[in-house]
């Protein structure tokens, strides 16, 4: 259903470099990069975009004001991609939004981990598969 999807940054380097990290702990790479020379607002505008190889789904923008806060949750293949996913997010500018765990109020294996982002966005990794502990 969905082809691609932003976010908004107003530090673009740390803002970059955080899901620089999360994404790589599900998989996932920095696929492109680019300034919006083409905007006469803000021709420096930098944006880039990652997914798998080729593939530019999520999009990082930057703004010079802060948008209002949004979630999303990012499919990770099982509970330690969640785990490594919000280590790294810690460990690169994020702050803890939950705890790695199961969450049954959605489904028995629904396991996930929650972060808002340097900009506070609610960002979410999820498996829904059986423990593997």
């Amino acid at each position: 259903m969905i082809d691609h999807l932003s976010t908004y940054a107003t530090d673009y380097p740390k803002t970059k470099e955080f899901y620089h990290k999360v994404m790589a702990a599900l998989g996932h790479e920095l696929v492109m990069e680019f300034t919006a020379d083409w905007n006469p607002e803000f021709p420096t505008q930098r944006m880039c975009a990652f997914g798998p190889p080729q593939q530019p789904i999520f999009w990082i923008i930057e703004v010079k004001h802060a948008a209002s806060p949004r979630h999303v949750a990012f499919s990770a293949k099982d509970q330690n991609q969640v785990e490594v996913f919000h280590k790294e997010g810690l460990d690169n500018g994020g702050s803890n939004n939950g705890e790695p765990g199961l969450r049954p109020m959605y489904h028995e294996h629904y396991f996930a981990a929650f972060l808002f982002d340097p900009d506070g966005n609610n960002v979410e990794a999820v498996c829904h598969g059986p423990t593997n502990k």
